[in-house]
């Protein structure tokens, strides 16, 4: 029987798999940079560890970019907000790649970080929108299926492309693409859309319920863990472990292979028992990161070591993205948007600090720094499980009331 939004559940609207291309391309140029840090440090003539402010800058622009331009957008048509956040995501990567200065690529890649942050807030809630109730939380994970998917298809070309066209080659091409990408969007998104009236003192409140904090806190946690090691595991993978560097978008590939399996595996067993698999998760994070302190010198654990990173840090983001949005109720905009800026929060932070570590600690800082920042998602974690309302339960119970156009009954909660 088809929904309200007129699909039938298990089937997406192609909106959706417009929308999940443009974040594949926005996940691409945010971590793209990893893989290509030895080269643009000898370009632009700074350290790697400098180089690495990159990844920060582009962190820093998604945290501010993503609830500001949520809200300065709100009242803006979504389609004239998507077209106008990948032509200006287009313009940032064209002025990086014709600059020979770090300041000026650094500055670009904030410009589109706040593109970057529009295209992803505004997004999650087209997709979710046209979805409709019952596929939402689906929607949702292709949505992040595309930012991971960047991590197997994207990022490892991006990287093996830029040994032999430099850096530049994958910014060239990230512009053009997101250039027909616009073209994609304007195409497939109405221009009258169907749209509830929208409120910003409704987006504010929807940001008063502790439950809603506790799972952003996760989520800047443990992206914050695991970048803190990705951001700078080229050189560990190539200096520490031994491994060439024309095989290192190898590596990078099996990294996202796991991100993709952790966001696939967290999306069905999170929406039966979240907290019971984001704790699990989180605490395999944690002992992967600590455990690529003594074995990455061996390039085939170093290998293992990576996949299992993306595997387990990733099976934490469908599930908290999935609560804080259904915590939010009528007012998801923000939320989204604020979600977007906790996991970078997570990855400017954890890359920041990581830097710090590699010059004072060695190739190993990186992976120790990872591992206490995964730890302490654990806490924001445990809290919510004894809040005393299973997330999971109040999930399944609003899908019941919905399917059936009544009252949820009352459900024990479990953990």
């Amino acid at each position: 029987m088809p929904s309200a939004s007129g699909t039938t559940p298990g089937k997406l609207p192609f909106v959706v798999w417009v929308l999940a291309a443009g974040t594949f391309l926005m996940g691409t140029t945010e971590f793209v940079v990893a893989g290509l840090l030895p080269e643009l440090a000898v370009d632009l003539g700074v350290s790697v560890s400098h180089a690495g402010l990159l990844i920060t800058a582009f962190a820093i622009g998604m945290i501010i970019g993503a609830p500001a331009m949520a809200m300065a957008t709100l009242r803006l048509p979504r389609r004239q907000t998507l077209i106008l956040a990948l032509s200006v995501f287009c313009l940032g990567h064209l002025v990086a790649a014709l600059s020979t200065s770090f300041t000026v690529v650094l500055m670009a890649r904030v410009v589109t970080a706040l593109a970057t942050g529009a295209f992803w807030s505004v997004g999650f809630v087209v997709a979710t929108t046209a979805a409709g109730p019952r596929n939402a939380t689906r929607a949702t994970g292709v949505m992040i299926g595309g930012l991971t998917l960047a991590n197997v298809v994207g990022v490892p070309i991006g990287s093996f492309a830029g040994q032999f066209t430099g850096w530049r080659g994958p910014f060239w091409a990230l512009a053009v693409l997101s250039g027909l990408a616009a073209v994609f969007i304007g195409r497939f998104i109405p221009a009258r859309e169907q749209r509830v009236e929208v409120s910003v003192r409704a987006e504010v409140r929807a940001l008063r319920q502790g439950r809603l904090w506790l799972a952003l806190g996760a989520a800047t946690l443990i992206m914050g863990g695991v970048l803190a090691t990705y951001t700078y595991v080229t050189p560990l993978l190539t200096d520490r472990a031994g491994i060439p560097a024309g095989a290192v978008p190898l590596v990078l590939t099996a990294f996202g292979f796991g991100a993709l399996a952790g966001t696939t595996m967290g999306g069905r067993l999170g929406d039966r028992r979240p907290m019971a698999t984001t704790i699990t998760a989180a605490a395999a994070t944690a002992l992967v990161l600590l455990l690529m302190i003594p074995l990455s010198g061996n390039p085939v654990t170093a290998t293992l070591l990576v996949f299992l990173m993306g595997l387990t840090g990733f099976t934490v983001n469908p599930v908290v993205t999935a609560l804080a949005m259904r915590f939010a109720g009528d007012a998801p905009t923000l939320t989204s948007a604020l979600t977007t800026s906790a996991f970078n929060t997570g990855i400017a932070a954890g890359s920041l600090i990581a830097g710090t570590a590699l010059d004072s600690l060695g190739l190993t800082g990186p992976p120790l720094v990872g591992t206490v920042i995964a730890a302490l998602t654990l806490l924001p974690l445990i809290a919510l499980a004894g809040s005393g309302t299973s997330p999971g339960t109040r999930i399944v119970a609003q899908r019941t009331a919905h399917a059936r156009r009544e009252e949820p009954a009352q459900v024990p909660s479990r953990l």
